[in-house]
């Protein structure tokens, strides 16, 4: 292109969680030193790129430069010096390649390395806001600065959650590896968790003035099309990618042209992106042809029923409470009660619901969660309690941290007809 800047930006975008996960191998697992050669490549790509032009093949450009860049730091840390040896082998191979123009035969294919990069920065050592940050830098390519502002922290502190994280990784002695067989289900479900985690924040973030965080929803949706290229048997990894699929088909219409916030009986469905949601029953029924239910997929079950609806009044209300029961005894929350009540309490009408609801309001789990509340007033104020309603929204607003959704509670609590 025109701008030798963006070319190379995007090329490391594109091309360096590759080539992050194979030089972290190849350095015996030290995720620092291989991404400290990789940032010296990108300084290095600005200058040659600028003065020479992109190269044809821009992944085994910055495979070759972040190799030799590691090289030059192995040589001048004595401590790293035994990783040398294997390192210089594989350049002296590469050199040899590109003079015959073959392809090097790796014994390792990139997507090992690319698993093993998700479960080593997923893993249940690390604190989860470190994992999140971790496997957006390392496996989504984000940069410091990006992530930073995703999480409306500053820069400088999400640099120290990284190195914080990374410094963990050495000293916990963590292990670059796919987990062996009997771990693998449980570490599988950690790693689903904080795809799912960066899924959320970006769908429905909890803080702010944005209604969707777009960059990371989509970043959460490429790293569940990715796990469903490295785990291809695993029914509850094609389960949340299903979930993900159908929930983002929805975005466009949760707001109006103004920024406000819309309900999703009242969204114009004729908005949602009919092509997300193909893709999502489809990845549905390949979760469910693998005949291993879980957690995810009864999730993504109930977006399909939302999806599949063509008119909000034709939702399908006793099968979505059915699927949430199911969902409550597979994976007991106190979040799932919630939307079970709230199913039941369309299914059945709002008295059913609020039967529900009461125990869970008494709960103290979520006496801070501002949806209990918000759920709570829709459901009294659909009972015609306008008065315990209007108390329920006050709750709400005041937990509120989204200015949207805050917007949208009180417009809902000046229409009520009690003080």
């Amino acid at each position: 292109g025109d701008d030798p800047a963006a070319d190379v930006a995007r090329a490391f975008r594109e091309e360096g969680p590759q080539v992050l996960a194979t030089l972290t191998r190849q350095l015996g697992g030290d995720i620092a030193t291989a991404e400290d050669a990789l940032q010296d490549a990108l300084a290095d790509a600005l200058v040659a790129w600028s003065r020479d032009g992109p190269p044809r093949n821009a992944g085994a450009w910055i495979t070759t430069a972040a190799r030799r860049r590691a090289i030059d730091r192995l040589r001048r840390d004595r401590a790293l010096q035994p990783r040398l040896a294997e390192l210089e082998r594989l350049a002296a191979a590469d050199a040899v390649a590109d003079s015959t123009d073959a392809d090097t035969p790796e014994e390792h294919t990139v997507d090992d390395d690319r698993l093993r990069m998700l479960f080593t920065c997923c893993h249940p050592a690390l604190a989860p806001q470190a994992r999140v940050a971790l496997t957006l830098r390392a496996v989504g390519g984000l940069t410091t600065p990006q992530i930073a502002r995703a999480f409306l922290v500053p820069d400088a502190t999400m640099a120290q959650r990284i190195v914080r994280a990374k410094r963990k990784i050495v000293d916990a002695a963590i292990p670059y590896r796919v987990p062996p067989g009997e771990e693998l289900q449980d570490r599988l479900a950690g790693v689903l968790a904080v795809v799912y985690l960066i899924f959320n924040e970006g769908y429905r973030p909890t803080a702010g003035d944005a209604l969707t965080r777009d960059d990371l929803a989509a970043e959460a949706i490429r790293l569940g099309r990715l796990l469903g290229e490295l785990m291809p048997d695993d029914a509850e990894t094609f389960g949340l990618l299903a979930l993900m699929l159908l929930t983002q088909a929805r975005r466009e219409a949760r707001s109006d042209a103004g920024g406000g916030f819309v309900a999703l009986d009242e969204q114009d469905r004729g908005a949602w992106d009919r092509t997300l949601i193909d893709e999502g029953f489809r990845t549905l029924e390949r979760a469910l042809r693998l005949r291993r239910r879980g957690p995810y997929q009864l999730q993504a079950a109930i977006a399909a029923l939302h999806d599949g609806a063509p008119t909000a009044a034709a939702t399908d209300w006793p099968q979505i409470a059915q699927l949430y029961a199911e969902l409550a005894r597979m994976a007991p929350s106190p979040v799932v009660d919630l939307n079970h009540a709230v199913a039941v309490g369309y299914a059945d009408g709002p008295q059913a619901g609020l039967e529900l609801l009461d125990p869970l309001t008494e709960d103290g789990r979520l006496e801070d969660y501002q949806p209990l509340w918000a759920a709570r007033a829709e459901l009294l104020r659909r009972g015609g309690q306008d008065a315990d309603a209007g108390a329920a929204y006050d709750r709400a607003i005041e937990l509120s941290a989204n200015a949207v959704e805050r917007a949208e509670l009180q417009r809902r609590r000046a229409a009520l007809r009690a003080p």
